[in-house]
């Protein structure tokens, strides 16, 4: 093991642009965030393309990035990704599907979170699609599932949900012409007959809530192939994150995933308890990266109030006590990408990014966006940042 202990902080989807009725600021300048703003002074600034140019605006690609791994290489799809996660075998022939229960109303996709339907509600969803009999459901939390197909040949799925909501569902679904395909387009179209009928979604309209009356299925691939990360870096890591395909790269990766109670990847999540566990994961690792959901749900809500309280939620309630609690750990805090209030979806924009370098003369700026772009460490692309934190990290201890 290393001598020298590191965490990473990820707020997803953190960065914004400017917000009219922010008067003209981003939720980072305007929220009350001491302790980014700490490691923007005391430490390094810099800007992160964690996005390649051409590829998905995805947070699997951008958390690619962030664990050194270029994506054009690595990335296979969300699907396989989260199946990781989930333990879930894959063949080198199988294919995996990142499966979403959503909303569908009038031909239109209106919610890709199916109204937040419950696990509880998807386990009796998805049991009714089962006895299709076509292809593998397995069950993940909330809206978010994975489907699976053996031996099989599939090069598309359909257009991201979070991307196209409010349009319609028939100008998204997948486009290749092959039987297979196909059969996947009419299983989605079959699933709205089911699901609308179903009694857990009858009930929810009752109560007035968004019924989950479709699946959508979406990022396929095959299993990705990654170095493990100990063998990459020579530290041992860990991941904390309540979000599937983030712990999925981990997994694949040979590092530790780390299950927090409470951890919800929503406005609800214990921002407390990743700072405990992380912190005591660094008694058995090096490294352990934290990623929190909340910030990205905000953006895509397009709820400017929200993100700016998530972002102080995880400053004061998850970095606040990591810096305090943890002495002598080298700390990084960044966005993987953003999600801006007014576009409600993510961004290939770079990203800021701050490390507290031990020892070293601090940049003296604020953890915003255009602070960053003054920063001392520059832009740099995102399989780049792993290894620069690694070395600015082990410089010494706070």
């Amino acid at each position: 093991m290393s001598d020298r202990k590191f965490v990473i902080v990820v707020g997803d989807g953190m960065a914004d642009y400017p917000v009219e009725e922010l008067g003209g600021r981003t939720p980072l300048e305007v929220a009350h965030k001491p302790n980014m703003d700490y490691l923007a002074s005391e430490g390094r600034m810099g800007m992160l393309s964690t996005i390649p140019q051409g590829m998905a605006k995805d947070s699997a690609v951008a958390a690619l990035s962030i664990l050194g791994y270029d994506p054009k290489k690595h990335f296979t799809g969300r699907g396989p990704l989260e199946a990781g996660s989930m333990g879930i075998d894959l063949g080198p022939k199988d294919v995996a599907f990142r499966c979403n229960l959503v909303t569908e109303r009038g031909g239109k996709l209106v919610d890709y979170s199916g109204g937040c339907v419950t696990t509880e509600e998807a386990v009796q969803l998805l049991g009714e699609l089962r006895r299709l009999g076509l292809g593998e459901f397995h069950l993940g939390v909330s809206y978010r599932h994975i489907f699976v197909l053996r031996n099989a040949e599939v090069s598309e799925g359909c257009s991201p949900p979070h991307e196209i909501v409010g349009e319609p569902i028939a100008e998204h679904l997948i486009k290749s012409s092959d039987s297979v395909s196909q059969s996947l387009n009419r299983l989605m179209l079959a699933s709205r007959d089911i699901l609308s009928n179903h009694p857990v979604n009858q009930r929810r309209v009752r109560q007035g809530k968004s019924p989950a009356n479709m699946i959508w299925l979406w990022s396929p691939g095959r299993r990705p192939d990654l170095e493990p990360f100990e063998k990459r870096y020579g530290v041992r890591g860990a991941i904390i994150s309540a979000v599937n395909v983030i712990n999925g790269i981990g997994a694949w990766a040979g590092m530790e995933i780390i299950r927090v109670p409470g951890a919800t990847g929503y406005y609800d999540t214990n921002y407390e308890g990743k700072a405990d566990y992380a912190l005591k994961a660094l008694e058995r690792s090096d490294l352990v990266l934290i990623h929190v959901e909340a910030t990205d749900e905000a953006g895509h809500a397009g709820d400017a109030e929200m993100k700016i309280r998530t972002i102080e939620d995880l400053d004061r309630r998850l970095l606040g006590r990591i810096i305090k609690k943890g002495r002598g750990i080298a700390v990084s805090v960044l966005p993987d990408h953003p999600t801006p209030v007014k576009v409600r979806s993510h961004t290939s924009d770079p990203v800021p990014f701050a490390v507290l370098v031990p020892g070293a003369k601090g940049d003296g700026l604020r953890f915003t966006e255009a602070d960053a772009a003054k920063g001392s460490l520059g832009l740099i692309k995102g399989p780049q940042f792993m290894r620069l934190f690694l070395s600015l990290g082990s410089a010494g201890t706070r």
